[in-house]
């Protein structure tokens, strides 16, 4: 009986170790990425980092030359490919020998294909006192009526500085005005507070490189505009991820919002995405960090640019994309939502995220008035102007549907947790709404899962047509010649949809 039982045990084991085998050989190269070569990260991590997670559609982020201009992994992942250093690292031979000890660094990643540029640096000193806007962070009832202008950065010259040993060099500027041409382009944004903030770097002597506090860890500065709008979040969250995996974080950064903006939902997903969270206005003093990264602006992602430029581009498995390279078929968006999913500790399988046993989830995202910023009266625009009756046609439809089981769940997003939102869009196995912001989480959406979208004459943009086929779902307008849509429409595109369920 005890040979029996140990035989058992060792056919486990092996099956184990074959499983094992096979996913991480599947991940080759996670989550080693492009070492930075003037930091040396410790391998006791502080308490107060978080680690990546291991996600099903990862795919390798190191730098590759050949990436060609305008493919899929030019647009959504690794397309940084030109680099321009501005500021040496010091090397490891003169560092040992106490030369130049300590002294800062300073590159950039630029991408042809969306127009932008990654950089990072190393002993940079942010002086809050030369950053001209509100405080950010507040409760969003103590600003009402604040001014948007208020609210974004202006950079005064030393706003952000360098650490140099050469005292000759003391107050010059970091770029000139063709750097900034050249790599962080103005485009059609009428104020590029990256590019600001790149400006307004200069060079310190370390007899002048005083800071109140050092930051030890890996810290992204992200600027953003539209920040309660969640397309628009989105972007920038996408951004901020990028800009970690392209400069080879070895762990999730700490997060400094360089902007004056208050307190909004959205933060919750912010915090989870990244290690920590704090305000450039919030530090009492100059503030130094060991090695900082700015994140591009969220306008020059390829979900943003998609919306005038055609990115032909189609949503892939990464197991297929790594054994059948493809330069029009991306995996990148569904690893990103993998990592939105696993920022909340939800359930991630690599071949399939099973739905709820007691039936289909046809989740309808709603449109609901809610107090989004200062300058908002509460009230949203109306997508479709019956939308309750619409919803109450489908909900007692699906009650008497008797060949499945079918749950429609309200999705009333302006008053859930943002765990919650992302929570039912996994659950999903259809997903309806009027053309509005909060049908970008289908960027969480798992495989299988279908988009019906409710679009209005006024508003035929085609933002989640567009996630959809980056994504590799299957997606469904009803277009309508005003805002009213007729409930029986609805249903038989639904009904149709639910067919290829077995429905």
């Amino acid at each position: 009986m005890n040979s029996k039982k140990l035989k058992i045990l060792l056919a486990l084991f092996a099956i184990n170790s074959v499983s094992l085998y096979l996913y991480f050989s599947s991940h080759p190269d996670q989550p080693r990425h492009n070492q930075t070569p003037a930091y040396h990260y410790s391998n006791n991590l502080p308490l107060s980092v978080k680690p990546w997670p291991i996600l099903p559609s990862y795919l390798p982020w190191s730098q590759n030359p050949n990436v060609p201009f305008r493919s899929c992994e030019a647009y959504f992942g690794n397309g940084f490919t030109h680099r321009v250093d501005l500021l040496k690292p010091i090397s490891e031979t003169n560092r040992k020998l106490g030369d130049g000890g300590g002294a800062g660094w300073f590159r950039c990643f630029y991408s042809e294909t969306l127009r932008s540029s990654i950089c990072e640096g190393g002993s940079i000193r942010m002086v809050p006192g030369r950053i001209l806007m509100s405080k950010g962070g507040e409760k969003l009832e103590s600003v009402i009526g604040r001014g948007e202008d208020e609210e974004l950065p202006n950079f005064e010259a030393g706003a952000f500085e360098i650490k140099v040993n050469d005292r000759s060099r003391n107050g010059k500027r970091l770029v000139d005005e063709k750097f900034l041409n050249n790599y962080v382009q103005e485009g059609a944004i009428d104020r590029h507070t990256m590019r600001g903030l790149v400006d307004s770097i200069r060079l310190a002597d370390a007899t002048e490189f005083t800071c109140s506090k050092w930051i030890e860890e890996p810290t992204l500065l992200v600027t953003r505009y539209e920040y309660a709008n969640v397309f628009h979040t989105v972007t920038d969250w996408y951004s901020a991820y990028v800009a970690s995996r392209v400069t080879g974080l070895p762990n999730r950064p700490h997060l400094v919002f360089v902007d004056g903006h208050c307190e909004t939902q959205l933060e919750e997903m912010w915090r989870a995405l990244f290690s920590s969270l704090n305000y450039a206005k919030n530090f009492s003093g100059p503030v130094c960090f060991r090695h900082a990264i700015l994140s591009p602006l969220g306008y020059e992602t390829a979900l943003f640019g998609g919306l005038t430029e055609n990115i032909n581009c189609h949503g892939a498995s990464a197991h297929d994309l790594w054994q059948n390279p493809d330069d029009r078929k991306t995996a990148r968006l569904s690893e990103f939502g993998e990592m939105i999913r696993a920022a909340f500790g939800l359930p991630l399988d690599r071949h399939h995220i099973p739905k709820p046993v007691s039936g289909h989830n046809i989740l309808f995202v709603r449109r609901e008035d809610y107090l989004a910023h200062p300058r908002h009266g509460g009230k949203v625009q109306t997508r479709l102007s019956n939308e309750q009756v619409v919803f109450d046609s489908v909900k007692n439809w699906a009650s008497k549907h008797l060949d499945c089981k079918l749950n429609i769940i309200n999705g009333l997003f302006a008053h859930m947790p943002m765990k919650e939102q992302v929570r039912a869009i996994q659950d999903a196995s259809v997903i309806i709404g009027a053309h509005g912001a909060g049908l970008t989480h289908i960027v969480s959406a798992t495989p299988g899962t279908v988009i019906l979208e409710i679009i209005s004459s006024e508003y035929r943009r085609p933002h989640f047509e567009l996630i959809a086929g980056w994504k590799g779902l299957e997606y469904h307008p009803i277009y309508l010649g005003g805002s009213y849509a007729d409930p029986p429409v609805v249903l038989d595109k639904l009904k149709s949809i639910l067919r290829s369920f077995g429905c």
